[in-house]
């Protein structure tokens, strides 16, 4: 006989209040992973796991946004150290997550010189 699934959670949305939400109960069903609870759980979720992949400690994160799947956020990574730092390449990846804080999918999006700045309307 086979086990029915458990309910899927609610994802947070910004304008949640912070409390939990009720699930599924304990003890049915798969093991379950810890949700990325809110923008500041899926950008360590998203550090981590990129650093995994990439061999590579994450230097900051840029942006993080809720869609309709999970999260999707921009990671900004030291590709190659140089002297002065200023002239480091560094690495922008677009990272998506899914509601449980899982990477699903990464792309480097950007390459450039840790000194450089954007021009405005670029």
């Amino acid at each position: 006989m086979a086990t029915p699934e458990p309910a899927r959670r609610r994802r947070p949305r910004p304008d949640d209040d912070g409390r939990p939400r009720a699930g599924p109960a304990r003890g049915t069903g798969a093991p379950r992973r810890r949700e990325a609870s809110g923008p500041a759980a899926a950008l360590r979720a998203a550090a981590e796991q990129l650093s995994e992949l990439l061999g590579r400690r994450p230097e900051s994160v840029s942006s993080v946004k809720p869609t309709d799947d999970g999260w999707e956020a921009v990671v900004e990574v030291v590709e190659l150290e140089r002297v002065p730092d200023t002239t480091s390449v560094m690495g922008s990846y677009r990272v998506t997550l899914d509601d449980q804080g899982e990477l699903i999918s990464y792309e480097r999006t950007r390459r450039y010189s840790r000194g450089m700045i954007d021009r405005p309307g670029a």
